[in-house]
């Protein structure tokens, strides 16, 4: 598959899941937050701070940001869906938020003012974009010399049960193939060495990475989680939109009962998620 096909897929998937990320922000706010505190402290931003945040979804940590600089600070929020900035733009509007703009950009092309952002953040964008190294570089470009660059990617499948139960249970039903080695997906990055790799070619300095555990699902049934996970994954979504019918109402059901066998918490249904914390310094 070469680049514009990878990307036209991922713009389809998320385009479709995007009204899930808008049902389920009260949820993945609580949960991700933990991330997002993490990525503030070590980006250094503070009242004031002029801060570029890509691929940011739904809104986040875009608007907590947003918050966090104050009035003179600011925020450019960017994602490649639209879909995704018009719940992001509607959340800044009812939090009467005016220091934060939102552009509808591809992340690999972001055309920034030079040398003008003191932080650039990017949480769990960075592994779906088919040239990664080219939105880094994008990055270290926007950035003021000794501005931070801080990104997080998901951990190794072993560490993300939120995710492989329902990619398991797909894989019973379907061929998954394996993706070929460099090509954008959830896992692409969870080689820390790669990811380290890519910081330093983009120019970064002093580049550190750290883990962060967090509940990626908290329902009291599977039957919960299996809405949850198809309505927000863009690669489980994509998937499952593949099945027939009749094979979707029973892969509902597996994902569910998986769900609960896998949960780490008697009587609800608990799946955590391990992502890398990556900062970098221009």
């Amino acid at each position: 598959m070469d680049m514009v096909e990878a990307k036209k897929n991922q713009h389809k998937s998320w385009t479709m899941v995007a009204p899930g990320w808008g049902k389920y922000d009260p949820q993945m706010r609580t949960w991700a937050q933990p991330v997002t505190d993490r990525m503030i402290a070590l980006a250094a931003i503070r009242e004031g701070s002029r801060v570029l945040d890509i691929a940011c979804g739904a809104g986040e940590p875009a608007l907590t940001i947003a918050e966090r600089v104050g009035p003179g600070g600011a925020v450019l929020a960017t994602d490649f869906v639209e879909e995704m900035i018009g719940y992001a733009r509607s959340k800044a509007q009812a939090r009467a938020l005016s220091n934060i703009e939102f552009r509808c950009v591809d992340g690999e092309v972001i055309d920034a003012m030079k040398n003008s952002f003191d932080a650039v953040t990017m949480r769990w964008g960075l592994m779906f974009m088919p040239d990664p190294g080219k939105c880094m570089h994008c990055a270290y470009t926007a950035l003021k010399p000794g501005g931070k660059a801080v990104i997080s990617v998901w951990t190794e499948a072993a560490n993300n049960p939120f995710v492989t139960v329902p990619l398991g249970v797909l894989k019973r039903h379907m061929d998954v193939p394996t993706p070929p080695p460099g090509a954008p997906g959830i896992f692409a990055l969870a080689n820390p060495d790669r990811l380290r790799s890519i910081f330093a070619e983009a120019g970064f300095r002093d580049v550190a990475i750290e883990q962060v555990q967090i509940p990626m699902a908290d329902f009291p049934t599977g039957a919960e989680y299996d809405v949850f996970i198809r309505e927000l994954a863009g690669p489980v979504a994509s998937l499952y939109a593949q099945l027939p019918a009749e094979t979707q109402e029973r892969v509902k059901k597996e994902i569910a009962q998986e769900a609960e066998a896998r949960s780490s918490k008697p009587g609800r249904v608990y799946l955590h998620g391990i992502t890398h914390v990556a900062v970098g310094t221009k």
